[in-house]
């Protein structure tokens, strides 16, 4: 029986494009939204669009971000992909400062390469993946993968050894982390094609 990977719906995400994605490399993804769904999941992804302010509420409201946490800390598969990246550090300085949900220390920041260096925010479209640390889901891809961002903000990891890629864009950010069962991307796999779509696989091969 192969494991259960679940994306959580809190609103925010196009989550039927994360969906095909997974299920393009053949294997089934569901779609939940309730605490206890979580809980039941062997792996969870967790997508996310817009402010991290937004986010983070809707998820507490919801109930569903103590159990992506315990998710988390029961050693169980985790992605995060974009917004659900930023998430998971202490704070996010989107409109003021916002608490994350703390899982590592560090924060979430705006670029500022459009007032120093005059390139455009959000940072959007194709570049390329600098490997730092051979996370498994990076299994198997090409030096210099090209994967799809659409972002404003990049986290800023206290501990530099959660660095898994980084990419440049104007200077160097902080693309993907991993540590032990836990991986998050602040580009879109769903959105990345075929280096996308290994990454997913590789995920759910995990």
């Amino acid at each position: 029986m192969s494991m259960r990977i679940a994306i959580v719906d809190y609103g925010m995400a196009n989550l039927r494009s994360v969906q095909k994605a997974f299920e393009h490399v053949g294997h089934r993804a569901d779609i939940i939204s309730r605490p206890e769904e979580i809980e039941r999941a062997d792996k969870i992804v967790l997508p996310g669009v817009g402010a991290f302010q937004d986010a983070v509420a809707t998820l507490r409201e919801k109930e569903l971000a103590g159990p992506i946490v315990r998710h988390i800390e029961s050693g169980k598969p985790f992605l995060g992909i974009c917004l659900g990246l930023q998430m998971l550090f202490d704070v996010g300085n989107e409109d003021g400062e916002h608490r994350g949900l703390g899982v590592f220390r560090g924060k979430c920041v705006r670029f500022d390469v459009d007032e120093t260096l005059g390139l455009k925010v959000p940072h959007m479209g194709w570049n390329q993946l600098d490997i730092q640390r051979a996370a498994p889901i990076f299994n198997g891809l090409p030096p210099g993968s090209g994967v799809y961002f659409v972002h404003g903000y990049y986290v800023v990891p206290e501990d530099p050894s959660l660095i898994a890629t980084t990419t440049d864009y104007g200077r160097p950010f902080v693309s993907s982390i991993w540590r032990d069962n836990v991986f998050a991307t602040q580009f879109h796999p769903e959105k990345s094609q075929k280096a996308g779509l290994q990454i997913l696989s590789n995920f759910a091969g995990i």
